[in-house]
């Protein structure tokens, strides 16, 4: 399925997470396998990771599974891809993601998430490129997420559906990551809703508040990994000190260099941390 055809998220009559089952059900018959341990959802990058955790048995088009839009952004790759790790486990590769700003609605930003629930995944890992606040932090610094801020105004829970978020991100698996890597720092990530960069002052205000990493992406999804009982497990690269406390002017195309300079160490590091879960 295609963004040519109505994509079935957009049909607030549907029920979201039946085009979900019926995701991992496609992604079971296209992939030849029934049942995924873990998901990786892998951003700016992070993309390296996924040809270093194991062996890859099936890479399929998102585009091919129900309710996946074709990603808009260089750097994903728009594919999912099971992967034989070498304990035996099975990993969805998520190179599909779908961002806020986009403007398709908050059920398809977390779809591939919700998909990855119904496909038996119970560890979600959600990584992203970012900005960074801490002036100690340069650019491909590997920053684990211990709780975030949503400054998108939405929420993927729909009606009177309360989740309790106090300990989102996984201390157990951010003590795992540190026991890989000791030196990694920790942060609060906060989801603006781009697809502008923060001003200056939006990110003083972000670090007046808590915040410590600024991006587009993650938070959503996390909450959406949290309703579907999962452990989640969330990284950041920072690829640039964020607005007004980097002196030269943004651009997407810094954070793509800054992935592609550090994906080789990162990318390892990744696979170090699956390897142990």
């Amino acid at each position: 399925m295609s963004d040519t055809i109505t994509n079935p998220l957009d049909d607030l009559a549907t029920d979201p997470f039946e085009v979900a089952r019926q995701a991992a059900e496609q992604l079971a018959e296209k992939t030849g396998v029934t049942k995924h341990d873990i998901a990786l959802t892998l951003g700016s990058g992070w993309g390296k990771a996924a040809d270093l955790i194991g062996e890859t048995t099936a890479t399929i088009p998102a585009t091919e599974i129900i309710g996946f839009s074709a990603p808009a952004l260089a750097g994903h790759v728009g594919t999912l891809r099971s992967i034989l790790l070498p304990n035996g486990k099975r990993a969805l590769v998520i190179g599909a993601r779908t961002h806020y700003y986009e403007g398709h609605g908050v059920r398809r930003v977390v779809h591939s998430v919700r998909t990855a629930a119904a496909a038996g995944v119970e560890t979600m890992i959600l990584t992203n490129g970012a900005g960074g606040i801490k002036e100690t932090w340069k650019p491909g610094t590997p920053v684990l997420i211990s709780d975030h801020i949503n400054l998108t105004a939405d929420s993927p829970l729909e009606g009177a559906t309360f989740i309790d978020l106090t300990d989102l991100y996984s201390a157990r698996l951010r003590g795992i990551a540190k026991q890989i890597d000791p030196s990694l720092d920790e942060g609060v990530y906060t989801q603006f809703r781009g697809p502008h960069y923060e001003t200056p002052a939006e990110v003083q205000m972000a670090k007046t508040i808590g915040g410590h990493i600024v991006g587009m992406s993650t938070a959503l999804e996390a909450i959406a990994a949290r309703q579907a009982g999962m452990e989640i497990l969330g990284m950041s690269l920072i690829t640039n000190l964020a607005a007004g406390i980097q002196k030269t002017p943004l651009s997407h195309q810094e954070v793509i260099e800054a992935g592609r300079e550090a994906e080789s160490v990162i990318g390892a590091l990744l696979a170090k941390i699956v390897g142990a879960l």
